[in-house]
């Protein structure tokens, strides 16, 4: 009876230590699980499109990966857990910020375009003073049709990519919107004022010496 019961406690001992040890070990698969969502999240576009709810899966991550050097394995494991599901989170929230970033782009572009109309129609008016200009402002009209262009694609494809780009357009607008400016403010020469400025001819000279 003796013998038996001690067999019982040590295979009740041996029990508890192998769940024991079973607990100490590192929660692996939980982690790889994490890390998994987290790079899909950021592939599919959550560091542009997602970043508020990205990085607040990043912390619970970062606390999963503290724990996990501190050999508290239970608490990692529980963190790694809820480090996918924020990182998911933040991978399904990636389409509706698109649609917002496309839709901020979009308006930013319709204002730009609506700027150079209104330059376009200035150029008209002041066609005498821009006999100088012609040259540079055809240049600049075709690479803003075609940056245009371009910026429409790219608020289409990614939105968040077409920042620099509008920012080319606007700073396009910008400038001659400053030179059309100058231009309008600039005092017009009178038809007096041209003839009182040419130099005296030579028959005139000569009438004053005699």
């Amino acid at each position: 009876m003796k013998s038996g019961k001690r067999f019982g406690l040590i295979f009740v001992a041996l029990a508890l230590l192998l769940v024991l040890v079973g607990c100490a070990q590192p929660p692996e698969a939980e982690k790889q699980a994490a890390k998994g969502a987290m790079d899909a999240a950021v592939s599919g576009g959550a560091d542009k499109y997602a970043v508020a709810d990205l990085d607040a899966a990043k912390k619970v991550w970062e606390t999963a990966e503290s724990q996990m050097n501190e050999k508290k394995y239970k608490e990692a494991k529980q963190s790694y857990i809820e480090a996918k599901a924020a990182f998911e989170k933040a991978g399904g929230a990636v389409e509706a910020g698109k649609k917002a970033a496309s839709d901020e782009a979009s308006a930013v572009l319709a204002s730009i375009e609506a700027g150079w109309k209104k330059l376009e129609a200035k150029t008209k008016t002041l066609a005498k003073q821009m006999k100088n200009k012609k040259g540079d402002w055809a240049a600049d009209s075709q690479a803003f049709t075609e940056g245009l262009a371009k910026a429409k694609e790219m608020i289409a494809a990614d939105p968040a990519g077409a920042k620099p780009k509008l920012d080319d357009l606007k700073a396009m607008v910008d400038k001659w919107d400053d030179i059309l400016k100058k231009m309008a403010a600039a005092p017009a020469k009178s038809p007096a004022a041209k003839k009182a400025k040419k130099p005296a001819t030579k028959k005139a000279k000569k009438v004053a010496i005699r």
